[in-house]
């Protein structure tokens, strides 16, 4: 059989994991979310269990497990759903989680209910996380789903200009709903009065049926 093909850069990217400073570590995570690449995966989980142990380095832990959700490194979904129930004092690390969750998530239904699974759960960090990824993966949920999301949102200040803005991902969302729940209109009417300037711009742009480049940490 035939070994998986690796994209170029991966095989230094990995290197990078093992290097002795944390920075050139997170370097290397980073590369890896942006190659996308599964054959990291198994290094990635490696490095990211052997870094977990040190709070200091959370923004290398954050970026590992975002490059473990973009590579679609499947196996690495046990694991996360475990961290999830973890406490961490770095916040950030929930959010990569509920992004990487959802990235590894079953399609369809599996993906849905992991969806619902981490925006019910209380932690405002996992939720935020999951919606990023169904924005950036631009997800069109069921329509009783949307009416969900939509109603979770809007539980938040409407000009939330500090920490995580939940309306963001919703909005951000949203191009590709207006068609399947009567309730996203006035949500996103709603967004495009917002004082806090990206939320503005998601919903303005979901309202045209467009979609936004975002580029989340």
């Amino acid at each position: 059989m035939q070994a998986p093909r690796t994209t170029p850069g991966v095989a230094e990217a990995i290197d990078l994991l093992k290097h002795s400073l944390s920075t050139k570590r997170r370097s290397g995570a980073k590369a890896l979310r942006k190659l996308q690449d599964p054959t990291a995966g198994p290094a990635l989980l490696e490095a990211l269990q052997e870094e977990l142990p040190d709070a200091r380095t959370w923004e290398t832990q954050y970026h590992m497990i975002m490059a473990l959700g973009t590579c679609s490194y499947f196996p690495a979904e046990p694991f996360l759903r475990e961290l999830a129930g973890r406490r961490f004092d770095a916040t950030m690390i929930y959010v990569a989680i509920g992004d990487a969750l959802v990235r590894l998530a079953a399609p369809e239904d599996g993906r849905w209910k992991t969806l619902m699974d981490l925006v019910g759960r209380g932690n405002e960090h996992l939720a935020y996380g999951a919606c990023q990824a169904m924005a950036m993966l631009r997800l069109v949920p069921p329509r009783a789903m949307i009416e969900q999301l939509v109603e979770f949102a809007n539980r938040f200040p409407l000009d939330e200009s500090r920490g995580l803005n939940q309306r963001l991902w919703i909005a951000a969302a949203a191009p590709g709903w207006l068609e399947h729940s009567p309730a996203i209109r006035p949500f996103l009417d709603a967004c495009a009065t917002s004082k806090n300037p990206e939320v503005k711009l998601a919903a303005e742009a979901a309202l045209q049926g467009k979609y936004r480049n975002w580029n989340p940490l």
